[in-house]
């Protein structure tokens, strides 16, 4: 679960910061937020970016996701960071079943296409 929309699930995101490429950024969140290293996620694919404003707890969110698809491999048990107080694995048919961030079961239908 995420911290900025308090009890709904999402995956692995961040803020790509100045003079940073999504790609750079997506590697950077993987390692930072679950422990994963570079060397243990294969890129799969991305998708194209998605843009859209969302109000959540009385305030307004613009957001603009850059979708990465990966393979990790040799990974026992995460290491998640302070924006998560919980994780699970678990297989895309089930993601219907979570009550999750906005648009977050439409990027995983769209990239495991």
């Amino acid at each position: 679960m995420v911290k900025t929309y308090k009890g709904l699930w999402g995956g692995v995101a961040g803020y790509i910061e100045e003079n940073e490429k999504p790609f750079e950024t997506a590697l950077k969140e993987i390692r930072e937020e679950v422990g994963i290293e570079k060397k243990s996620a294969t890129f799969i694919r991305q998708i194209e970016p998605i843009e859209f404003t969302d109000f959540h707890d009385g305030r307004k969110y613009d957001w603009v996701i850059h979708p990465f698809l990966f393979k990790v491999k040799n990974v026992g048990k995460l290491k998640i960071d302070w924006e998560h107080s919980e994780y699970k694995w678990i297989d895309p048919s089930e993601i219907e079943s979570f009550d999750t961030v906005p648009y977050f079961k439409d990027v995983v239908s769209e990239i495991l296409l």
